[in-house]
């Protein structure tokens, strides 16, 4: 397979859109992956449309968002895509959690640059998520150059990244349920250990608490966090990203949704204000 290829899987259509799932091979990841992509009718009809880059969390595929999220009616209407890449690199070779444990390794790359062995070699999910997969998505599909970023849990640590170390590379950023700072929860210590090695002084350039403060471009940031989620308090910590925001002066809205926990339930009842949010960046 040539890694410029995106070798089709499958198609449904979807709001007067396409639901589309391909596989290609990843020179940065060193391994074939899926990613799942969203087309509105304005893209089937001709258009190049922005892209809204859709991070998901611990344990997820690229085909939970676009299963589960209910948000293609919406982007259809507006005119935007969506992407979703998956969560690791997986296949033969790719090293997992020795123990199967499913909060690190296959499903939780967490959306960095890892520089440790064995993971070093294919655990690349920043450059390929930031730069490697737009580049393929562009060049084959009906996408122009402005994207917007968001995801969930990991996800939504992974779009606070991206968006926060490549200013420029996007016109807009959301999250749902982020974890705002990985090296104080143990979901974060965890990952960055392996991952990163066991000095923490280099763990700052990957979370956004640490990236806020020295941010060179000031996207305004929309985060929804459920106030019955479980892991609020352990792994989460949004009160965090709201001091460090306040402290750099960088726009934040944080929005506490009463009663609702960390599922894809609560993703699809806020899921439209995101697409909005997007919207009015990507579309301007």
């Amino acid at each position: 397979m040539s890694d410029s290829l995106l070798e089709a899987i499958s198609e449904s259509r979807c709001f007067g859109g396409a639901q589309r799932r391909y596989r290609h091979r990843s020179s940065v990841l060193g391994c074939s992956m899926h990613v799942s992509v969203f087309l509105p009718p304005q893209a089937l009809a001709g258009a190049r449309v922005p892209a809204l880059y859709w991070l998901s969390g611990l344990t997820c595929t690229d085909e939970t968002m676009v299963q589960k999220a209910g948000a293609q009616r919406l982007a259809a209407a507006l005119g935007l895509a969506l992407v979703a890449p998956d969560t690791s690199p997986r296949g033969e070779g790719v090293p997992d959690d020795p123990d199967g444990a499913w909060d690190f390794g296959l499903g939780a790359g967490f959306y960095l640059n890892a520089s440790e062995a064995p993971w070093a070699t294919h655990y690349r999910m920043h450059d390929y998520v930031v730069a490697e997969l737009p580049a393929l998505l562009e060049s084959a599909l009906p996408l122009n150059e402005r994207r917007g970023v968001s995801g969930h849990s990991m996800g939504g640590h992974g779009a606070l990244i991206c968006a926060l170390r490549n200013p420029g590379r996007y016109r807009s950023v959301s999250a749902f349920a982020p974890i705002a700072q990985p090296s104080t929860c143990p979901w974060g210590e965890k990952a960055f250990s392996r991952y990163l090695g066991p000095e923490r002084g280099s763990w700052a350039a990957w979370e956004a608490c640490s990236l806020i403060a020295q941010a060179s471009e000031r996207l305004p940031i929309l985060v929804d966090q459920g106030s019955a989620d479980p892991f609020l308090d352990q792994q989460l910590k949004p009160d965090q990203l709201r001091s460090a925001a306040a402290a750099a002066g960088h726009p934040l809205e944080l929005r506490l949704q009463p009663g609702y926990d960390h599922s894809y339930f609560f993703i699809a009842s806020f899921i439209d204000d995101h697409l909005r949010h997007h919207a009015a960046a990507l579309l301007a």
